[in-house]
């Protein structure tokens, strides 16, 4: 959408996901479980988040509450969930907050409430736990209470995270199974490790396990569109046709600064056209950019290439197979040692934690980034020269 501002917005995508979570029909009552949503890094996640998302929730009179886990590194997922948590509350006491004035239409006055707890102890040791916080909060605002958690699969890695997300499947308990409640506590995770933000909404052993898991909406031609024309209104500026310009952005991976960044390279270009350069440059962006994830293979040595060699080469959708004879004796062809199926778990295990690639399904496994896949095979063509 064009906008005065220097951010693009995503209002029709915003609106149908923020009606979606708090006025679900039939068929997607669901998201009332929790709702994991995931896609690679660097494509907009965070900015349709604060940007979109949250305004259209507010829009629709529910509170929200933006925690970003990547923000502070130093400090535990449980302390930057429960700050936040902490700083909503205290708005709601604090007379004449901004967040008070935009719930004035809602029965609560001005100058506050006082949520019969102290707000210092949530979250601390005896105190006040989450799902009491919710759950009173609710009953008291009497509508929808958001919680975001950005970068959610942070909370896999320690104790004091795993807590955090069963103190928070417990508040959602609180609050959505009781009956006639006057609103529902809506939990939103979102991560850029897109096998282990699936796997917090399907696997057993996980608290929100039966949540709802889906995919960001990458931006598309629009987006394209409307960065052309922020570059073109400057006097002498150089800008590919939109048709190109689509086809480049999506073969850097639908990533906004890498789309930018070869704009400001195509200024400097004077002895080809706009539409000859900018593939060439975007074409170079994209193998640099790559070369950053596919160090990372180098680190998993010959069999962890021919691993993910042989998941690249595969359909999108996932490769199975990995484990078989068929594949155990080509690998043990290739590096020249007998290669058993516990080495080959291990590596992609290790391939999964480091987000190279993913689990959709039971043995199903494929690339995380798209756009990597896509460099892998392109250098894998070159290499393997002209078929015969």
């Amino acid at each position: 959408m064009l906008s005065n501002d220097n951010v693009f917005h995503r209002p029709k995508y915003a609106e149908e996901m923020a009606e979606q979570l708090l006025h679900p029909t039939a068929l997607q009552q669901s998201v009332r479980s929790g709702v994991f949503l995931s896609g690679i890094r660097r494509v907009g996640k965070t900015t349709f988040l604060r940007q979109d998302l949250i305004p259209a929730l507010e829009a629709r009179g529910a509170i929200v509450i933006y925690v970003d886990l990547w923000t502070d590194v130093s400090k535990s997922p449980a302390a930057l969930v429960h700050e936040a948590v902490r700083h909503t509350l205290a708005q709601l006491e604090a007379p004449g907050s901004g967040l008070l004035k935009r719930l004035k239409g809602m029965n609560i006055g001005a100058a506050g409430f006082s949520l019969g707890f102290q707000i210092d102890s949530v979250g601390a040791p005896g105190g006040t736990t989450l799902a009491q916080a919710f759950a009173t909060l609710v009953a008291k605002v009497e509508t929808d209470v958001v919680l975001i958690v950005d970068e959610v699969q942070q909370t896999l890695s320690s104790e004091d995270g795993k807590n955090l997300m069963h103190a928070l499947k417990a508040a959602r308990d609180a609050v959505n199974a009781k009956p006639g409640t006057p609103g529902y506590f809506l939990f939103l995770g979102t991560g850029s490790h897109k096998s282990l933000v699936t796997d917090m909404a399907s696997r057993r052993s996980q608290p929100f396990t039966g949540a709802v898991s889906t995919y960001y909406e990458v931006l598309g031609q629009d987006f394209v569109e409307w960065q052309l024309q922020r570059v073109s209104v400057t006097p002498g500026a150089k800008v590919p046709s939109l048709a190109v310009a689509v086809a480049c952005f999506q073969a850097m991976g639908s990533r906004p600064e890498e789309l930018l960044k070869a704009l400001r390279q195509l200024q400097g270009i004077n002895t080809l056209r706009p539409d000859q350069a900018f593939p060439v440059i975007c074409d170079t962006l994209a193998s640099a950019a790559a070369d950053i994830e596919l160090r990372a293979i180098e680190d998993f040595g010959e069999l962890g290439k021919l691993i993910f060699g042989r998941i690249a080469a595969g359909s999108e959708e996932g490769v199975s197979g990995l484990f078989s004879a068929d594949a155990l004796a080509e690998y043990s062809r290739s590096v020249g040692t007998s290669v058993d199926a516990p080495q080959v778990q291990g590596i992609t295990d290790k391939m999964i934690a480091a987000n190279l690639i993913t689990r959709p399904g039971h043995g199903v496994y494929t690339v995380a980034d798209p756009f990597v896949r896509s460099v892998w095979r392109k250098r894998s063509e070159t290499l393997a020269g002209p078929a015969a």
